[in-house]
């Protein structure tokens, strides 16, 4: 395999897909050495197979106001690979939503859900729609009109959607709700239910506390842990509230939260009401976080800024892509940062992960890190085929031992000279199980 020459073959089929092409890149740079060591994979074309989606749906979504107007949106669904289980990936209801996002999400969802060992393949959707700002009735509409077209590619042995950035519990419920008409059958097509008719406990916090539980476990193997640490996390939505939960818990003092407006800097530790207060925050339908600093007194907010430049132990980022840049990094570690470990899909850029690997810190990539929601996204779809409900603890007893089997992968196919590249090791882990089941299955 000769990375830059399939790169190139790939720009010139999909210009300008910036994000997505980043994350073939990655994965590619990775596996390139074990790949031309197992010859059987280049004669089966698994390169050229895996770095396409198996299909694209997309359609326009028509909805009605409540001002009357008619409003016209694009809906997406990438199925990516299948080939170890149903395609599973979340849907993103966002105005940046376009097709190279939903590409690097759904290619970097193949691996990240084979390395949680549970039987899911890749897959990613969404649309352009803003949900904020936006009444219920008007999300039910748009959610209602999404579906109208989605129901026809999914199942729940098929492909069975999740949430993602603008698709919580209220867009699920409308979602599925739609389903369940539509197809005549209750049954676990999408995960990030209500607790009432089929959902999780534990899997709104999931994507947070496991992102905790993988860097805890990369802090073990240089003798540390969160005891006594200051962490900066980005976001306030699910994945950064479940961060400051497990973090606080594990005896760290979180000192930012994020979002588009700026971040909140609060050196007396965002803990106990503050985190709950976060909720409200996101409840609120309002993307922003400077109203911290109005509710609490210790709360410093920087506008238009990111939390990178705090002096801190271990950062967590837990908003979106692309949001942690090659400075951001050199103020980190500048600043005494140990341990990076992403709760968001590829919130590192290239630049900077290089930058984290070069200075051998701690680097936690985003396709193993952040598994936890797809984990327990996962033990939802099996608790839904069994018909049982299973105890907070004991979901959250499975999901931290995935995140330690995960750590286990990473650290087996990323060891060299004892110093463990985690991004190598992800790639690797995950690459391999999705392509030897290719090669089982035959030229398809």
């Amino acid at each position: 395999m000769n990375v830059d020459k399939l790169m190139i073959q790939l720009e010139q089929k999909h210009p300008g897909e910036v994000e997505y092409l980043q994350a073939v890149r990655e994965v590619l740079e990775s596996i390139e050495e074990i790949y031309n060591q197992n010859p059987q994979f280049e004669s089966a074309g698994i390169i050229e197979r895996i770095v396409e989606p198996d299909r694209i749906l997309t359609f326009k979504v028509p909805w009605v106001g409540d001002d009357g107007k008619v409003n016209v949106n694009l809906g997406y669904r990438v199925q990516f690979n299948n080939a170890i289980g149903p395609y599973k990936g979340g849907l993103r209801f966002h105005p940046s939503v376009n097709l190279s996002i939903l590409k690097f999400l759904g290619f970097e969802q193949i691996f990240k859900n084979s390395l949680t060992t549970l039987p899911m393949g890749g897959g990613k959707g969404g649309s352009d729609f803003d949900p904020k700002g936006k009444s219920d009735a008007e999300v039910m509409r748009f959610c209602q009109g999404f579906m109208m077209e989605l129901w026809k590619l999914i199942g729940p042995e098929t492909d069975v959607p999740a949430g993602d950035i603008g698709v919580g519990g209220r867009e699920i419920g409308f979602l599925y709700g739609m389903y369940r008409k539509l197809a005549r059958e209750n049954t676990g097509i999408l995960t990030g239910k209500g607790l009432n008719w089929g959902g999780s406990l534990v899997r709104p916090e999931a994507t947070g506390f496991g992102n905790v539980y993988f860097a805890k476990e990369m802090l073990a193997t240089k003798g540390e842990t969160f005891e006594g640490k200051t962490v900066a996390i980005s976001g306030f939505g699910n994945v950064a509230w479940g961060a400051a939960s497990k973090a606080t818990e594990l005896g760290a003092k979180v000192v930012t939260i994020s979002g588009p407006d700026g971040y909140i800097y609060d050196p007396e530790g965002i803990s106990g009401e503050k985190i709950d207060y976060m909720l409200e925050l996101r409840a609120s339908n309002n993307d922003i976080v400077k109203p911290y600093s109005y509710k609490f007194e210790s709360g410093q907010f920087y506008e238009g800024k990111r939390p990178w430049e705090q002096k801190v132990d271990i950062a967590l980022p837990c908003a979106t892509q692309n949001e942690l840049n090659k400075e951001d990094a050199e103020t980190l570690l500048k600043n005494g940062c140990i341990c990076v470990s992403e709760g968001a899909n590829m919130p590192s850029t290239p630049e900077a992960v290089e930058l984290f690997l070069e200075k051998k810190i701690l680097f936690g990539p985003g396709k193993a890190a952040n598994a936890g929601g797809v984990a327990t996204s996962g033990l939802e779809m099996s608790q839904n085929s069994m018909k049982l409900s299973w105890a907070a603890e004991e979901v959250d007893a499975k999901l931290h031992q995935i995140m330690r089997d995960i750590h286990e992968a990473c650290v087996k196919y990323g060891t060299t000279d004892g110093n463990v590249d985690y991004v190598k090791g992800a790639n690797i882990a995950g690459f391999l199980k999705v392509a030897n089941a290719m090669m089982d299955q035959g030229v398809i």
